[in-house]
């Protein structure tokens, strides 16, 4: 019935996956929204409020949202940017950067995973054509 329905389809892929990065992030405290949030952070101290959320296309509010939950775990900090009171800088604590290895590695092994169960060709593939869809319907 729903063979050929993008939507469906795609939602229920991405419930799938949700469930996967859920657990390899649930040792940090996190959702897989917030871990590659905080994954993005770590790899790029000092980013924006607003870059964060055009990185990972979503909403400023929906990244406030997560910004608030990994600051309220002890995980960033936000630091307002000189000469513009409006602008936040995001900037990973500590507490972040001594579970930087380990949350790379339990995203990296969900990822190994899933290649392991497509098969690498069909995995870079799918990522690929996903990718191309999303820019068409911007």
């Amino acid at each position: 019935m729903f063979d050929q329905c993008l939507y469906f389809n795609t939602s229920a892929l991405a419930r799938r996956l949700e469930r996967e990065w859920a657990e390899a992030f649930e040792p940090f405290g996190v959702t897989p929204p917030q871990g590659f949030m905080l994954r993005a952070i770590l790899d790029r101290p000092g980013m924006l409020a607003h870059e964060v959320s055009d990185m990972l296309s979503i909403a400023r509010p929906t990244a406030t949202r997560a910004l608030d939950g990994l600051e309220a775990r002890g995980y960033i900090e936000r630091r307002r940017v000189e000469g513009d009171g409006r602008e936040v800088a995001i900037y990973p604590t500590a507490q972040a950067l001594a579970i930087k290895q380990r949350l790379n590695d339990a995203s990296g092994e969900v990822t190994a995973r899933l290649k392991a169960q497509m098969g690498g060709a069909a995995f870079a593939e799918t990522v690929h054509k996903i990718r191309a869809v999303r820019s068409a319907l911007k």
